[in-house]
């Protein structure tokens, strides 16, 4: 049993890897079809290209049932509703900042994003912080204002990414679908003003798509990308515990941050380096202090079994 678990595992870490590194390469895929088509247009081929691709996937694992079940649900169609807005705001804030070179704010805003859910844990669910908890957020409101006061303009993108992500998670968080089911709800519910948008360029000349074939051609493989990496991260998931996860998902912010200074040269000014060391700072104390909370569960969880080995063999039938 061991074994296989240690199977499982470097497994979920493969997929993990790979989710977090194709999201941190999105930049190189958005670059090479944008500037030739606008951000809009990128957006609306995502979704309709993204809903032909999930249609393959949920023929092929015959998964229609379960799309159905949440159009039938008038509370599922609600929620996927909320997160439907959500992730078309975050789809169009990221385009957009590659679009317009402000790859730096992406990444920004993704490493923001952790601690952002933090908080919403607090407001949403009475989570209470830990003292760790609360400083991370503190030095992280230091960085953001600091960039502010000393660049004197909000950097909307990145909080834009941060805040419509984050509300998203929590959205999902509070329906009860899985990965696959969830994205093809929202994709479908978006799919006719996408296809609407794209059907009136074509009509009028002004798409880009069919123009020139590399750009169509990627903008087709606009659904593939889409969908892989979230189909990876769902493995990880099932197979990684939260906290190796939680190292994970600084990979993709950190690849774009890369991407943006090295690769496309964006300006990496002081008061930029300030701002994002803080941030790290402030993610490198949460991450610590939550290994350590967890640690310190899990010790607690021993020590009841030793002086309790009733309850640990009622919580080993509940697992």
């Amino acid at each position: 049993m061991g074994e296989v678990r240690g199977d499982e595992r470097r497994g979920g870490l493969l997929y993990g890897v790979a989710a977090y590194g194709l999201w941190g390469l999105m930049p190189l895929y958005f670059r090479a079809v944008t500037p030739p088509a606008g951000p809009v247009e990128v957006l609306a081929h995502r979704i309709v290209w993204s809903v032909v691709f999930l249609a393959l996937l949920l023929t092929g694992l015959r998964r229609w049932p379960h799309v159905a079940r949440c159009f039938r649900s008038r509370r599922l169609l609600l929620s996927l509703t909320a997160s439907t807005v959500l992730i078309a705001v975050n789809w169009f804030g990221f385009i957009y900042a590659v679009w317009s070179e402000q790859i730096l704010q992406t990444s920004l805003g993704y490493f923001m994003t952790p601690l952002f859910s933090v908080l919403l844990g607090m407001i949403f669910f009475r989570e209470r912080l830990r003292p760790g908890q609360w400083a991370a957020l503190a030095l992280a409101t230091c960085g953001i204002a600091y960039l502010v006061w000393t660049v004197g303009e909000v950097p909307w993108v990145a909080l834009t990414i941060t805040g419509s992500f984050g509300l998203y998670g929590l959205v999902r968080k509070k329906t009860p679908v899985d990965a696959l089911v969830g994205l093809s709800v929202e994709t479908l519910l978006l799919l006719p003003p996408a296809a609407g948008a794209i059907l009136f360029w074509a009509a009028g000349g002004t798409g880009t798509f069919g123009r020139d074939g590399r750009i169509s051609g990627l903008l087709t493989l606009s659904g593939v990308f889409t969908a892989v990496p979230l189909l990876c991260f769902g493995a990880a998931a099932r197979r990684l515990p939260l906290t190796i996860l939680g190292f994970l998902q600084y990979i993709s912010p950190s690849m774009s941050c890369l991407l943006a200074v090295f690769w496309f040269e964006e300006p990496f000014r002081s008061e930029q380096r300030v701002s994002f060391g803080l941030i790290w700072a402030a993610l490198a104390l949460f991450t610590v202090e939550s290994v350590l909370a967890v640690r310190r569960a899990g010790s607690r969880r021993i020590l009841e079994a030793e002086v309790s080995p009733v309850t640990s063999l009622e919580a080993r039938h509940d697992l």
